[in-house]
């Protein structure tokens, strides 16, 4: 995959086909992480994984609907015994998958200086990278007892090495790319006029791209790309433009998002025929005090409601879930 580049523009015939029958799905995928202070510069100390032991709930509560939730973990979870306890039974059960989620500024080996160009991942020299995923993989293949099959980099830090790493280390399935947004003012990447739809990163089909679900509505949703970054400096506008139904970006998550503006979202993304919604949210979120998302019991009640009302909706249009071992499968027999 020398030269291939996870953000560079899809092939033509790229695009993932399904099985007859697949349909359309969703995956639940959790960025499964230490807690830090989101407001202050990041740090390699000072991270904690109190909100750990909240998994057991969440994994219960998926488990209660039928749904396989795929937890995408970092080295320090990854050598939590706690999280251990919880993850390794269901993974075995196959009620839970597990994947790689790289915060380079926690994974060893540690010579790198620590600033916002180095979080992102795929900025680091190739061999560091690689090194930093390597070890990740294994520790989390040694902990929870199977290889993982899908990535997510941290911050979706993605780089020119980053697709060559993946493949090499058996990883089927990238979930970094998140459309609609751009993190380049911060020296990370732009997913700016990237699909939704998944497509086949190499020409010989060895990793797929399956990006988060966000998408634009409004009368100038076709102007999304080239309008909201350029509001990035006026969030009151933002608001004028998603109150008037001008403009509005809706990513399919819990996490700043309402209910109402989800289930528009999944209306949206469905007409628009994608084959796999991908919903994501941080694990710190499942515990009041550790993310903006969650400050108190009563935000906590509320993320769990707003899952009830996604799951509720889904079922209502007859999409669902699928899992990194099914869309693997239905793309095999494509």
């Amino acid at each position: 995959m020398a030269g291939i580049h996870i953000t560079d523009p899809p092939a033509p015939g790229s695009a993932v086909r399904f099985a007859p029958g697949f349909g359309q799905r969703f995956v639940l995928t959790v960025d499964t992480e230490e807690e830090f202070d989101w407001g202050k510069p990041i740090e390699r100390s000072g991270h904690t994984v109190h909100t750990i032991a909240r998994l057991a709930r969440f994994q219960e509560f998926c488990e209660g609907v039928g749904i396989c939730p795929i937890y995408l973990i970092d080295y320090p979870v990854a050598s939590s015994p706690a999280a251990i306890e919880i993850l390794r039974p269901a993974v075995a059960a196959g009620r839970a998958e597990i994947g790689v989620q790289l915060h380079p500024w926690v994974s060893p080996p540690h010579t790198e200086t620590v600033t916002e160009h180095n979080t992102f991942a795929g900025n680091l020299p190739a061999e560091l990278e690689r090194e930093k995923f390597d070890r990740l993989r294994e520790t989390i293949t040694d902990a929870i007892g199977t290889p993982p099959l899908i990535y997510r980099a941290g911050r979706y830090g993605v780089g020119p090495n980053t697709a060559q790493i993946l493949a090499d280390g058996g990883i089927a399935i990238d979930s970094s790319i998140r459309p609609h947004f751009t993190y380049s003012f911060a020296g990370g990447p732009d997913f700016l006029n990237l699909p939704l739809h998944p497509w086949w990163v190499d020409a010989d089909r060895r990793l797929m791209e399956l990006p988060l679900t966000a998408v634009y509505s409004g009368l100038l949703r076709e102007m999304g790309d080239w309008l909201y970054p350029r509001l990035w400096r006026m969030p009151p506008l933002r608001g004028v433009l998603a109150r008037l139904h001008l403009l509005e970006r809706i990513p399919l998550t819990p996490e700043g998002v309402t209910l109402d503006e989800a289930l528009r979202g999944i209306d949206i993304a469905l007409d628009m025929a994608l084959p796999v919604l991908v919903f994501s949210f941080h694990s710190p979120s499942l515990a009041p005090g550790y993310t903006p998302y969650v400050r108190d019991e009563d935000d906590l009640d509320r993320l769990y409601d707003w899952w009830r009302g996604v799951f509720a909706h889904l079922q209502r249009r007859q999409i669902r879930p699928t899992s990194v071992a099914e869309i693997m499968a239905s793309v095999a027999l494509a």
